[in-house]
């Protein structure tokens, strides 16, 4: 079982040695302009413009942008729609989540020489996705072996 790093701070910096791979929950019908993608935006270019490019979005997908020589942005698609139904689940797609997490989670074992990427990221699926946090760690406990650290805005 993988042990989450909470810390302070801005999941844009992400903090450490090696290679950094920030994970985010993009939607499934090509919305981008909400929540914590709109710091991404403001930092890169590239992961909008990539998300933008695509034609079909597929939940469980990901998609990696290198954003600096040692930072890698991850587009995980694992919200359905953008929207709660009243009486419907929320957007956020957990199966979806452990599938996307178990994909970046095997980039970074095979992609690594010495250690494994880290992964960093805020508290995702828990904003405009609707998901509650301890079943997106519980998530993120079972799909993820390397280095994990959560970022809580100051």
């Amino acid at each position: 079982m993988n042990k989450i790093n909470y810390i302070s701070g801005d999941a844009t910096a992400p903090v450490g040695n090696g290679t950094k791979v920030i994970v985010h929950i993009c939607n499934d019908i090509g919305a981008w302009g909400a929540g914590f993608v709109l710091a991404i935006s403001k930092k890169w270019k590239e992961p909008e413009e990539h998300y933008r490019a695509l034609e079909k979005y597929t939940l469980g997908d990901v998609h990696f942008i290198r954003v600096e020589p040692d930072i890698i942005v991850v587009n995980m698609i694992a919200q359905h729609g953008i929207g709660r139904d009243a009486a419907g689940p929320p957007p956020i797609r957990y199966d979806a989540l452990k599938k996307a997490l178990e994909k970046v989670d095997e980039y970074c074992w095979m992609n690594s020489t010495v250690m494994p990427h880290s992964i960093h990221m805020p508290r995702i699926g828990c904003g405009l996705a609707g998901g509650r946090w301890e079943l997106v760690e519980e998530t993120i406990q079972m799909a993820v072996e390397c280095p994990v650290t959560v970022y809580d805005i100051d």
